[in-house]
């Protein structure tokens, strides 16, 4: 891996005419310049300036053939990409059980915390397959730890970057300079602020193919990359290694890979040819060339480049090719590149009641290693959990660090569910680890519920509707409570359930009776009973508010209908003679 992982730089006229032709050719075709299924257009560009494909034998040049059927591109040049049988394209779409397995868990995890980065494991295979040849062929343990380990050059300056050792030799067993460690090829610096545990054995560990992949798929997606365009693609393919070469060679084998991959035992994948030696040609090949086999142009020795990813500027080559430069680059690196920690400014729990807003809003703070703050980071704060809570109608919202290095969301509402969650604050590289608060979303409460007027009665004549309703305020430590939720039961006058169809009721929404609903006091604390009527039963009842711990009962009286006037009731005058009291005739 170049930048970080073990970079080389060419010169030379000749190498660089090597490489323009390669990408002319590559110009209108489908691969490796260009990615298939990519939304936005195909085709890529490779501006990547004078770099080399690695010399060790852990980057190789090899491409895959062309599976039978496909038409021949016209970007195939003599000597490198041929037409292949079935056998032969079946064999190198092999890759071992457990490293396709730590491909796969990488890009769930990513879909999981990083869904917009939309992270294809077919393409950290293309980067495995070139870096390490799938950790050669897929000899690691049960696992997923490399038996024995894959080592890079040692960085020293001659003839690649100049990396002091960072580690001592802790992954890569070298005391004086770094080398490129594990199936991903990680340098040690690299690894300090991008490892991960892939395998959840609590070690983070470059020479773990589960813990390498994943590490390698949080820096693919770092930036805020979306590899569903062309455009996200190809920059993080650059990013892991700025070289053209490098870049042709991954989207061809990521293409193929898209085509059609399958398991095979660990230990029995197939293992890439080394690149050629220097001497070899470079614009053809012979025709004893592997036709899996791309040449490789002269090596020259290369000028150092920074230990972190970042694009250097471009350097004219030395006047004597063979003395390295030791002026070392002076691009600053990105903000998500310096940062080393990130940590909570207020408090790591948040609360409010159901419908109303957070009062304290998350924020963090970036940090770079010497505690200074980094300012134009881009930090994600996302809800995890079950939760209707949003930012202003959104689940995750995208805040830039200011002068001070914080980032503060903008305020959180909470939806009309209780319950728990947490708010994520976390940066697209993964490094540092997410900041976590907690929060809590409950019901409001009240301690007391009292009728608004306590002097009232309620009392009507059965048949009728009641005059007017009780009102009720609920309050929490002598203060009212909006948004309480209060059950109303009618009972009789023991406080006991009544027979269906027996004694008062309210006319709900759909003007149904009920004799049980529920109430939510308004922004004033205060509890409304709509359209209570008597029933047809005299009696006294009560009726009985219950929010919680929190109660109140009503009496109600019902009384009989006032007795029928003479002449009223339905009574008639009898006609004379019919037995009505009148004298016989």
């Amino acid at each position: 891996m170049a930048a970080q992982f073990g970079i080389r730089l060419r010169k030379g006229a000749a190498a660089t005419a090597v490489t323009a032709a390669v990408m002319a050719a590559l110009a209108g075709s489908q691969a490796p310049g260009a990615v298939k299924d990519l939304p936005g257009g195909t085709g890529h560009s490779a501006e990547a300036g004078d770099r080399l494909p690695p010399s060790d034998d852990h980057y190789y040049t090899d491409l895959p053939p062309i599976r039978p059927g496909d038409p021949q591109s016209s970007h195939d040049l003599p000597g490198t990409r041929k037409p292949g049988d079935n056998a032969a394209a079946e064999a190198q779409a092999g890759i071992p059980a457990t490293v396709l397995a730590a491909y796969k868990k990488a890009e769930a995890e990513l879909a999981r915390t990083r869904g917009e980065c939309k992270l294809p494991w077919e393409l950290l295979a293309a980067i495995g397959h070139v870096e390490s040849g799938h950790a050669r062929g897929g000899k690691v343990d049960a696992d997923g730890t490399t038996i024995g380990k894959i080592l890079g050059p040692q960085l020293n300056g001659q003839g690649f970057a100049l990396i002091k050792d960072t580690d001592h030799g802790r992954y890569d067993g070298d005391t004086t300079h770094d080398r490129a460690v594990g199936p991903m090829q990680f340098i040690p610096s690299t690894w300090a602020g991008a490892g991960r545990d892939g395998n959840g054995d609590g070690i983070e560990d470059p020479n773990n193919v589960y813990d390498a992949a994943l590490a390698a798929g949080y820096y693919l997606c770092g930036d805020g990359r979306d590899l569903a365009t062309s455009d996200g693609m190809r920059a993080a393919i650059l990013s892991y290694n700025h070289s053209s070469e490098y870049l042709a060679t991954v989207l061809t084998w990521y293409d193929f890979y898209r085509d059609g991959a399958h398991e095979v035992p660990d230990g029995t994948g197939p293992l890439p040819g080394r690149p050629h030696h220097p001497s070899a040609p470079s614009s053809s090949a012979p025709p004893s060339t592997p036709p899996s086999v791309r040449p490789t142009p002269p090596r020259h020795s290369t000028s150092p480049t920074p230990p972190h990813h970042s694009t250097p500027p471009a350097t004219k080559p030395p006047k004597d090719p063979g003395t390295p430069s030791t002026k070392p680059p002076t691009t600053p690196k990105p903000p998500a590149e310096r940062v080393t920690t990130l940590t909570k400014t207020g408090p790591a729990t948040l609360a409010t009641l159901t419908g109303l807003d957070f009062d304290v809003r998350p924020a963090v703070r970036a940090l770079d290693h010497e505690g200074k703050p980094v300012a134009g980071l881009k930090v994600t704060f996302g809800l995890v959990g079950a939760t209707d809570a949003r930012f202003s109608g959104a689940k995750s919202v995208v805040v830039t660090t200011n002068a001070k290095g914080t980032a503060t969301a903008p305020t959180l509402t909470a939806g009309k569910t209780a319950g728990t969650f947490t708010v994520r604050a976390s940066l697209a590289s993964g490094k540092p680890g997410p900041v976590d608060f907690a929060a809590t979303v409950t019901e409001p409460a009240a301690d007391t519920l009292k009728p608004v007027d306590d002097k009232a009665t309620y009392e009507a004549k059965a048949g009728d509707a009641f005059e007017k309703s009780p009102d009720l305020e609920a309050s929490l430590d002598g203060k009212t409570v909006a948004g309480v939720r209060t059950t109303v039961t009618v009972l009789d006058k023991d406080g006991e359930e009544l027979a269906e169809n027996t004694g008062p009721y309210v006319s709900d929404a759909e003007q149904k009776k009920t004799r049980t609903l529920t109430l939510v006091s308004d922004k004033d604390g205060v509890l409304h009973l709509p359209n209570l009527h008597a029933g047809d039963q005299p009696g006294t009842y009560v009726l009985r508010f219950t929010a919680g711990k929190a109660t109140a009962d009503i009496p109600l009286t019902v009384t009989d209908p006032e007795p029928a006037e003479p002449g009223e009731g339905g009574s008639e005058t009898p006609e004379p003679g019919t037995g009505g009291g009148s004298p016989a005739a």
